[in-house]
């Protein structure tokens, strides 16, 4: 690995694997559709499945979500519910690329509270992608080191940045924003 920057990697359109809340993920610019279609074929992933938005706050989602389609009465709860490890599919704003919410006519945000993601997002001014850091099918990874020794993954990473989950045991809750119904528990 060359010596870029977590930021320059991001910029650029590269892979990136970090720390969430309970596993570790793999992310990019999620405005970059090379980037995306790159992180999709490392997962073997079918874009029709859609794709999470981590952020450090919820200006850096509206770009990406209606937030006109929330109703006044909803918007405290779907705010109070972060920064943790909710995942939220909230309707998307019309020109979010499909790349992100695969056949959805929503997408699946969520604001975190993990220093490194943090960091990052405030750096970029912009959410990542965050899905599992591991090949479709296979136990997501909990620490950098396990990433490190997974060949076929590493190799196929341009940064992974070398911290630590907020320990939880799951991978993250994700529910219907409006009604609350749970979709992952």
């Amino acid at each position: 690995m060359d010596e870029r920057s977590v930021v320059d990697v991001f910029l650029s359109g590269g892979i990136i694997a970090y720390p969430t809340e309970g596993v570790f993920g793999l992310g990019c610019d999620p405005d970059n559709e090379q980037a995306v279609e790159k992180l999709l074929a490392l997962k073997n992933r079918p874009v029709e499945k859609g794709l999470i938005l981590l952020a450090a706050n919820y200006s850096q989602l509206l770009p990406y979500i209606n937030d006109d389609l929330i109703p006044p009465d909803k918007r405290y709860t779907v705010l109070s519910r972060w920064p943790n490890g909710i995942t939220q599919v909230m309707p998307k704003n019309n020109n979010t690329a499909a790349w992100l919410t695969g056949r959805f006519n929503t997408i699946a945000v969520r604001v975190t509270d993990q220093p490194d993601v943090v960091a990052l997002c405030k750096q970029t001014n912009k959410p990542i992608i965050s899905t599992s850091a591991n090949l479709s099918g296979s136990e997501p990874a909990m620490t950098w080191q396990a990433l490190e020794n997974n060949d076929e993954l590493a190799s196929k990473i341009d940064f992974i940045i070398k911290g630590k989950t907020l320990g939880f045991t799951q991978p993250s809750t994700i529910i219907d924003a409006l009604t609350g119904e749970t979709f992952r528990a």
